[in-house]
């Protein structure tokens, strides 16, 4: 079973379905650890609740980034981390996680890659009046949503949407294709 740190930055939903999809033994790993960089996000509470340990870093009180990643590496290191799952977490990875878990770090992200990189992709589609856009699970690498991507799926945009149900629909497909990438990964 492999032992898999979530990073996550807000309210908790992905982080949510895979923990369910590793109880219901839909993935052959566990949640040992949620590391998060906003102590206020409401993911932190869904971790207490399921009894997974949370693990609080600020950025803003470390020098740089490397030394920032350093603390999150001896957290992940004493605990045995074998994958890192990027769901909702803000920030990108710098080169002291990245060379620690060489294709061992994957983040889910809502459109297309490499259509919409970044931030409000979901409305920047929406906005742009695109007929479709997608969920697309990748391996991080150092740049912004660049990595080698691990599988897509297409979901529509139909003239009657409103952003609210888009994001919606969004936010299911993202919770069934993580929990499928992931449980494909972990038998490996």
């Amino acid at each position: 079973m492999k032992k898999i740190a979530v990073f996550a930055s807000g309210t908790g939903s992905n982080f949510q379905a895979i923990a369910k999809a590793c109880e219901k033994g839909v993935i052959n790993g566990q949640i040992t650890l949620l590391v998060c960089d906003k102590p206020d996000a409401k993911v932190i509470g869904k971790a207490k609740d399921m009894n997974i340990e949370v693990f609080t870093v600020l950025a803003k009180e470390y020098e740089d980034r490397a030394a920032y990643e350093k603390v999150i590496l001896a957290q992940l290191r004493g605990q045995g981390i074998e994958l890192l799952v990027l769901a909702g977490y803000m920030r990108l990875v710098g080169n002291t996680l990245l060379e620690a878990y060489p294709n061992k770090i994957i983040n889910i992200h809502p459109s297309l890659l490499p259509a919409y990189p970044g931030l409000n992709s979901i409305k920047r589609a929406f906005e742009e009046g695109e007929s479709e856009t997608g969920v697309t699970v990748h391996y991080v690498d150092s740049g912004m949503d660049t990595g080698p991507i691990i599988a897509q799926r297409v979901v529509e945009i139909d003239d009657e949407d409103t952003l609210d149900a888009l994001e919606e629909r969004m936010h299911q497909v993202e919770h069934e294709l993580y929990v499928e990438v992931l449980r494909k990964l972990c038998e490996d």
